[in-house]
C-alpha cells in the first residue's frame, strides 16, 4: 500500500480548543507513520490548499504539538470561505484535487462548522467524481453549537463556562452598586440563529445565587413592552438585572436588532452591536442607569478557563478522525453521544457528512421558559455537564504560556492559484 500523506485544516470562527482537536489528530497520525506520511495543515484553511500554502508539520517538535491542547486560536491560520457549488465553481474543486496530487494527499481533514462540513462532503464528491482517492473526514468545531445530531460541539462547552462564569461575576458588582449607580448590565453574546450561548448565561443562577436575569434567544421574537415590563419588575424586586442578549435577536418583522449591513465571506448578515440598543432602550423607557458589554472574541478565546470536557472532547474528535480514515470510513464526522446526565458520561460516534453539512440546531422549545426569558430543568441538565471541570494552561510570569509554531511552507509544485 502506497502511505499517503495528510492535509489538515481550521476553517471558520477559532475556539479556545479548537487546537486541541489539531493536537489529537496530529498526535494520532504520528504514531501510525507506517501508514500515513507526511502531516500538512493548510495556511489560513481551506485557501491555503487553493493557493498551495502548505505547512509540514513534521518541523513541530512533539513538545510543541502537545502544548497545542492548551493554547487558544487557529494555529495554522483559519479563514472564512465557502466553496460554491460543483456545477458553479468546478475549477476550484479541480485545483484542490490537482495540489492533493501533487503532494500525496490521501487524507482530508476539516476541522470546522457546518460550512465547513460542507466543505468536506463536497470535496469527497470530487475526489470521486475525478477518480482520485481520497478521504475526507470533517472535525466538528463551532461555538454555536448548532451542528446536528452530535450532542454538543467541540468549542461549544468554554463559551459557554466564560458567559456563566462572567454573568455570575458581573452579576455580583452589579448588586454592589445598585442602591446609588448601575441598575442593569447587558451583555452580548455570540449566536446568530440559535441561542445556546446565551441560554449558558443563565447558569449564573442556581440554588445558591438568586441573580436576576433575562435571557434573549434569537428562537424568540422581541417583544419590547414585554421585556421592559421583565426588566422593570425584577429591578424593583432585587435593586438591579442582568440580560444577556444573542447577537441574532430579531423584531416582530424577522430582522436583526443590529444589523450593521453588509455580508460577510459566508453570505451571513454582518451584525452590530445589540447589546447597546437594549440598553439605550432600556434607559429611554424606564430611565435605569445601564453598563453593557460585548464579549466578542473574549468568550471564544478563553482558553484559562476552558471547561475540562470541552477540552478532552475537543482533542478526542480529533484522534478519531484519524483512526476513522484508517478504518476505511469517508465523508463522516466524529460525533459526541451522550451516554448519561449524572455522572455524565459521553462516547464518540460517527455521521455522514451529507446529513451535518448545513444544518442548524437550534433551542428546542422545551429548553426555554414559557416566559421566553430564560432556560428550563431540561436545558441546565443539559447544559452543566458541558461546562464542568478545569483544565488550566501553565502560566509564565503572571500570564498563560501558549505555543506559537514554526509553520514552515513547504516548496510549491504548481503554478499561482487566484482565490
Amino acid at each position: 500500500m502506497t502511505i499517503k500523506n495528510v492535509f489538515y485544516a481550521q476553517s471558520g470562527g477559532v475556539t479556545s480548543v479548537i487546537n486541541a482537536s489539531a493536537c489529537g489528530l496530529i498526535q494520532t497520525a504520528r504514531l501510525h507513520s507506517d501508514k500515513i506520511g507526511t502531516i500538512y495543515a493548510g495556511l489560513n484553511g481551506i485557501i491555503g490548499a487553493l493557493k498551495e500554502d502548505i505547512i509540514d508539520t513534521s518541523f513541530e517538535s512533539d513538545n510543541d504539538i502537545a502544548a497545542l491542547r492548551h493554547t487558544p486560536a487557529g494555529a495554522f491560520g483559519s479563514c472564512r470561505y465557502k466553496l460554491k457549488s460543483l456545477e458553479t465553481n468546478r475549477a476550484e474543486y479541480e485545483r484542490l484535487i490537482a495540489v492533493f496530487k501533487a503532494h500525496n494527499i490521501g487524507y482530508f481533514f476539516y476541522n470546522g462548522g457546518g460550512d465547513s462540513q460542507d466543505t468536506a462532503y463536497k470535496v469527497s464528491q470530487i475526489g470521486e467524481q475525478m477518480g482520485y482517492s481520497l478521504t475526507c473526514i470533517g472535525i466538528p468545531k463551532t461555538v454555536d453549537n448548532d451542528l446536528p445530531i452530535t450532542d454538543n460541539c467541540a468549542g461549544f462547552g468554554s463559551v459557554a463556562k466564560y458567559v456563566a462564569i462572567s454573568m455570575r461575576e458581573a452579576s455580583f458588582d452589579v448588586a454592589s452598586m445598585c442602591a446609588t449607580s448601575t441598575k442593569v448590565f447587558v451583555m452580548e453574546v455570540m449566536g446568530r440563529h440559535a441561542g445556546w450561548i446565551a441560554a449558558a448565561g443563565a447558569l449564573a443562577a442556581d440554588e445558591n445565587h438568586d441573580i436576576p436575569l433575562i435571557i434573549l434567544f434569537p428562537e424568540i421574537t422581541f417583544n419590547q413592552t414585554k421585556f421592559l415590563a421583565a426588566i422593570d419588575e425584577k429591578v424593583k424586586y432585587y435593586g438591579y438585572c442582568c440580560i444577556v442578549v444573542s447577537e441574532g435577536l430579531k423584531n416582530s418583522d424577522g430582522q436583526f436588532l443590529s444589523e450593521a449591513g453588509g455580508k460577510d465571506a459566508f453570505g451571513h448578515a454582518q451584525l452590530g452591536g445589540v447589546a447597546p440598543v437594549i440598553a439605550n432602550l432600556i434607559k429611554e423607557k424606564l430611565g435605569y442607569k445601564y453598563h453593557w458589554a460585548v464579549a466578542d472574541y473574549l468568550q471564544r478565546a478563553a482558553r484559562h478557563i476552558a471547561s475540562k470536557n470541552d477540552v478532552e472532547q475537543a482533542y478526542a474528535v480529533g484522534k478519531a478522525a484519524v483512526e476513522f480514515a484508517l478504518a476505511g470510513k469517508n465523508a463522516v464526522m466524529p460525533t459526541i453521544v451522550r451516554t448519561a446526565d449524572s455522572p455524565y458520561q459521553w462516547e464518540i460516534g460517527s455521521i455522514d457528512l451529507k446529513d451535518v453539512a448545513n444544518v442548524e440546531k437550534m433551542m428546542p422549545p422545551e429548553f426555554i421558559s414559557p416566559d421566553g426569558f430564560g432556560i428550563t430543568l431540561a436545558c441546565r441538565t443539559y447544559l452543566e455537564p458541558l461546562i464542568a471541570g478545569e483544565d488550566y494552561p501553565p502560566y509564565k510570569n503572571g500570564l498563560p504560556d501558549y505555543v506559537v509554531l514554526k509553520n514552515q511552507l513547504v516548496t510549491k509544485k504548481l503554478s499561482e492559484f487566484n482565490v
